[in-house]
């Protein structure tokens, strides 16, 4: 009997440790939770420090970041617009300045091409040729106020100057035209050339002279006047 109760008392000791035991570490978990949700509330006003400290920048402190690169991409925009008003009034225009700001056309010289010629005998004077002058549909140039150079036939017998003075630069636009009188012969002596037309230029730098027919002339120490503008000042004297 004495064997079966130690053998009782021992079941019983060793049942009542173990629910001690499993007491005890239910009341450590416990504890352990209580003690962690009692430290979490702690932690949570600690979050919302970051903000004000971030709001409490200073007014005058620099942008940084994306802020910063606004503030660039807006000074560079404001100085290109800048650049481009400061080109958008230089304006440039063409022909000569007039001294007040201002600019006037530079007109063209003419060359042989830029001319509807044409030719008429007169009388007057012993008789001489009478070469027009008027511009072409849509050109506007302007003659010398020298006198064309002329030569006669294939041997190229030159005309000399009728005047000895220059007059003024004509311009040939529309209607206008321009005379020369050309006399082919200031000789009394009998003789001279036969020659039948006439190869004249504006002046000596024109690239391509005109052959104008006028018929058959004796030539001999032609002259021939400066341009004009009426027919009647182009009367060769010499």
């Amino acid at each position: 009997m004495s064997g079966n109760r130690r053998k009782a008392l021992l079941v019983s000791a060793a049942l009542v440790g173990g629910a001690l035991l499993m007491t005890a570490c239910q009341s450590a978990g416990a504890a352990t939770d209580t003690g962690a949700a009692q430290g979490a509330p702690a932690a949570a006003p600690s979050a919302p420090s970051a903000a004000p400290a971030a709001a409490a920048a200073p007014a005058g402190a620099p942008a940084t970041g994306g802020n910063q690169g606004s503030a660039n991409g807006a000074a560079k925009g404001a100085a290109k617009g800048s650049d481009a008003s400061a080109k958008g009034t230089g304006g440039a225009g063409s022909g000569a300045g007039t001294g007040a700001g201002g600019r006037q056309p530079v007109r063209q010289s003419c060359a042989a091409s830029d001319i509807a010629w044409s030719t008429r005998s007169e009388s007057q004077a012993g008789g001489y040729v009478l070469i027009i002058a008027k511009a072409k549909p849509g050109v506007t140039c302007v003659l010398p106020g020298t006198f064309p150079i002329v030569a006669f036939g294939s041997d190229g017998t030159e005309a000399g100057p009728a005047e000895h003075s220059v007059g003024e630069p004509i311009t040939l636009s529309g209607n206008t035209a321009a005379y020369a009188g050309v006399n082919p012969k200031t000789t009394r002596e009998d003789g001279g050339r036969e020659l039948d037309f006439l190869v004249v230029a504006v002046d000596g730098h024109d690239p391509a002279p005109v052959s104008l027919p006028v018929g058959a002339l004796t030539v001999d120490k032609p002259v021939v006047t400066n341009w004009h503008t009426a027919a009647k000042d182009a009367v060769p004297l010499g």
